[in-house]
């Protein structure tokens, strides 16, 4: 591909000098186009649409009129202005660092011979490659802009997407938990409506770690002791709440994961009702529910003061609340023991405030 021949505008009311440059810069591979004052340059600049564009300047200091440092302000001033060599027969250093500090790339010293002639084209060359370099700086600046809103734009629809199916979920299974809940309260037969009220609250410890994504700001976690409050509060109203009258919650604003923080539910649910149906034959009693934070280990501990060891197992147990601790346990990778100091019954778990990498978890399973 044939590449285009750049645009010289050579500013200079010094004709016999500006057909040098034209002759000199024409056998160099430049086009140019001569102005004889500094308005004359900045109006065919601004022409550029409709006369071709202006690939660079050279621009002379001493002119009738406004002299070179004047025109180059105003050239500056112009919207995708093209580079200016400042061209000046004065030794005067001053001049060229002015020229410079008003936005020049280059700046040569000029003779009424044309010697400078094979300075200008080196210096035209290097504006040009210095005007291109910059004009590809701003294109990739201006495309890690966009690439940051377009990112920002997905990142916030994204967001907004995962709230709206938290909402969904939260609501659709709130509205089951509702369901075993009128079921359960009109059931005759006990083990029915025990199971009908577990079942509720296994449902109901998934719904409020979805409700609480939806009015969380952060998506990614779960602050524990406002979801085991509401989760503590689902039970109180159901079948089973008139024994959970002084169950109590303590528990420190600790942030986990959405996972865990299902698993944390449904132990709660599981020991609380489990509490419920042993822990006092003759009636309500205190079960306590706290979360405490041990370093990076949490503790979480379900205690009741009821007949402890001594309570008799129930022939209809089929022991699935057991087996669902278990399973839950087993996913927060933690540790469960009953305190054989506490009079009743009291559960403690221990597990990792943030989940165990696979590599390591398998690691510390094989040692």
């Amino acid at each position: 591909m044939n590449q285009r021949t750049p645009t010289l505008l050579y500013i200079d009311d010094d004709d016999a000098l500006a057909r040098l440059v034209e002759r000199g810069l024409t056998r160099r591979g430049y086009k140019v186009v001569h102005a004889a004052s500094g308005e004359e340059g900045l109006e065919r600049i601004r022409r550029a649409d409709a006369e071709g564009c202006i690939d660079v300047v050279a621009l002379d200091q001493y002119m009738p009129g406004l002299d070179g440092l004047e025109t180059l302000e105003q050239i500056m001033a112009i919207p995708d202005a093209p580079p200016v060599v400042f061209v000046t027969a004065s030794q005067d250093s001053t001049i060229a660092v002015t020229a410079l500090k008003a936005g020049a790339a280059d700046y040569l010293v000029k003779d009424v011979q044309g010697d400078f002639i094979p300075l200008l084209q080196v210096a035209a060359d290097g504006a040009l490659r210095q005007a291109e370099l910059q004009r590809a700086r701003e294109e990739a600046e201006a495309e890690i802009h966009a690439s940051r809103d377009r990112y920002a734009a997905l990142a916030a629809e994204r967001e907004l997407l995962l709230r709206e199916v938290n909402h969904r979920v939260g609501n659709s299974l709130q509205i089951i938990a509702s369901l075993l809940h009128l079921q359960a309260s009109s059931a005759t037969q006990e083990e029915v409506k025990a199971a009908l009220t577990n079942a509720m609250g296994r449902v109901a410890a998934v719904a409020q770690v979805h409700r609480r994504l939806y009015t969380s700001q952060d998506l990614k976690s779960v602050i524990l002791n406002q979801y085991l409050d509401s989760l503590l509060e689902d039970l109180r109203r159901s079948a089973e709440g008139n024994r959970m009258s002084r169950l109590t919650l303590k528990a420190e604003p600790i942030e986990i994961d959405p996972d865990r923080a299902v698993a944390v539910g449904i132990i709660v649910n599981e020991l609380v009702m489990n509490a419920v149906k042993y822990a006092y034959p003759d009636g309500a009693g205190p079960i306590h529910v706290e979360l405490t934070s041990q370093g990076e280990d949490l503790l979480l501990s379900i205690a009741d003061n009821g007949v402890g060891d001594n309570a008799k197992a129930d022939p209809r147990s089929t022991g699935m609340g057991q087996r669902i601790v278990a399973a839950m346990a087993s996913k927060l990778d933690a540790s469960v023991e009953r305190d054989p100091a506490h009079a009743g019954t009291r559960i403690v778990l221990k597990f990792r405030r943030v989940a165990a990498a696979p590599g390591k978890a398998n690691n510390a399973a094989a040692s």
